[in-house]
């Protein structure tokens, strides 16, 4: 059965993300579960002691924040999280710090944004960076910055923080902890079941989906098979499971029959090839700025042939984007086929829309490129 030998190879999972959400660290009183944080720490350490590299992607820092502050309820206004951010993350650290120490492992903090990964240079900074804690046996414990974020630089919520923690590490597995064990789905008597193994994630299967966060967390059972999904599809297998339940990590590395697994792909591809680094990095670390318009011989050219998008199939231009921006490629009907970095800004794009490579280096003269997204800033989506 397919489902019993992928969950035989992830006894092979030699470097892990561990994503655990707030409900799986804060009790209903929206207090920090110091027990639960002790019985997930042993079972990191003994991943750590069977030679395993682990990375931590915690939330809870604001739930610490709250306690501290004497808070009850989570604010709405972003100033006042930011603030239990501040004060949470010291304390959720302080936590950890101690619990490791314990186990005779050590831990650094990363703080990440959105923006942080967007960047081509940082992005590689904290690559770099988190290869070097693993290489040193250190354990990374890395959380969003909320003490800065924005809506405009957030992952969104942790489960995608734990998603592209697991992409820009190339990681053999990803486990996202929750408060139930796995994906559950309703048959026709109305009886819920979890399904143990999931080879996709379609429309229907998020249609299943329930739970939407909680007074002290932000994500669900949809933010979770999304973002399970997206690591998938670049090769890391995915279990969700229950966090609250002793020794997890210990059995989905021995390949029990706990949570729901969706296996990683053998290898993902399009139209232009495999996605290496550069390609990840724009398939999934950056937000849109702006779409662009094409003709169905522009639209043939990138889905068939592989090629770069050239100005002269270009029909109409959305949104204010500057050059490097990441912008979304839609074909006549509006279907989104592909995204990439602009080599133009929009207000160039709009004035070289139609024209041809040579009227190009005509008006702006032979260094100009020739292509509005060159093939290997093109991502096609899967």
């Amino acid at each position: 059965m397919p489902h019993l030998a992928a969950r035989k190879k992830l006894s092979s999972s030699r470097r892990v993300v561990v994503k655990i959400g707030s409900r799986v660290l804060v009790q209903r009183n929206g207090r920090p579960d110091a027990r639960r944080m002790a019985a997930l720490v042993d079972d990191l350490a003994a991943l750590r002691r069977d030679g395993r590299e682990v990375v931590v992607v915690s939330s809870g820092a604001i739930a610490c924040g709250l306690q501290a502050l004497g808070m009850k309820k989570k604010p709405e206004d972003l100033p006042t999280l930011q603030m239990a951010a501040a004060v949470g993350q010291s304390r959720l650290m302080a936590a950890y710090d101690k619990l490791f120490t314990r186990k005779k492992c050590r831990i650094g903090q990363v703080l990440l944004t959105h923006d942080d990964l967007e960047h081509r240079r940082r992005h590689l900074n904290a690559r770099n960076t988190l290869l070097k804690l693993l290489e040193c046996d250190v354990v990374p414990v890395i959380n969003e910055n909320d003490v800065v974020s924005v809506d405009e630089i957030k992952f969104g919520d942790n489960d995608a923080l734990g998603s592209r923690s697991a992409m820009l590490l190339e990681a053999d597995l990803l486990v996202l902890l929750t408060t139930v064990d796995g994906f559950h789905a309703t048959d026709a008597k109305g009886r819920s079941r979890r399904i143990p193994f999931l080879p996709d994630v379609t429309a229907d299967v998020l249609a299943h989906a329930k739970g939407k966060g909680s007074a002290f967390s932000t994500g669900g059972m949809a933010s979770k098979l999304t973002s399970a999904i997206e690591a998938a599809r670049m090769g890391t297998p995915v279990v969700i499971a229950n966090g609250r339940k002793d020794g997890i990590l210990r059995k989905i590395v021995a390949g029990a029959n706990v949570g729901t697994l969706i296996p990683g792909a053998d290898g993902t591809a399009d139209a232009t090839g495999a996605l290496n680094h550069r390609r990840r990095w724009v398939a999934f670390f950056h937000h849109a700025h702006g779409q662009l318009v094409v003709d169905d011989g522009a639209r043939d050219a990138l889905l068939k042939r592989g090629k770069s998008l050239l100005p002269v199939g270009i029909r109409d231009v959305a949104g204010d984007f500057a050059s490097g921006d990441l912008v979304e490629v839609l074909d006549l009907a509006g279907r989104r086929i592909a995204q990439g970095l602009s080599e133009y800004s929009s207000a160039e794009v709009r004035l070289l829309k139609g024209l041809k490579t040579d009227k190009i280096r005509e008006l702006l003269g032979h260094a100009a490129p020739g292509e509005v997204i060159h093939r290997d800033n093109l991502v096609v989506p899967t």
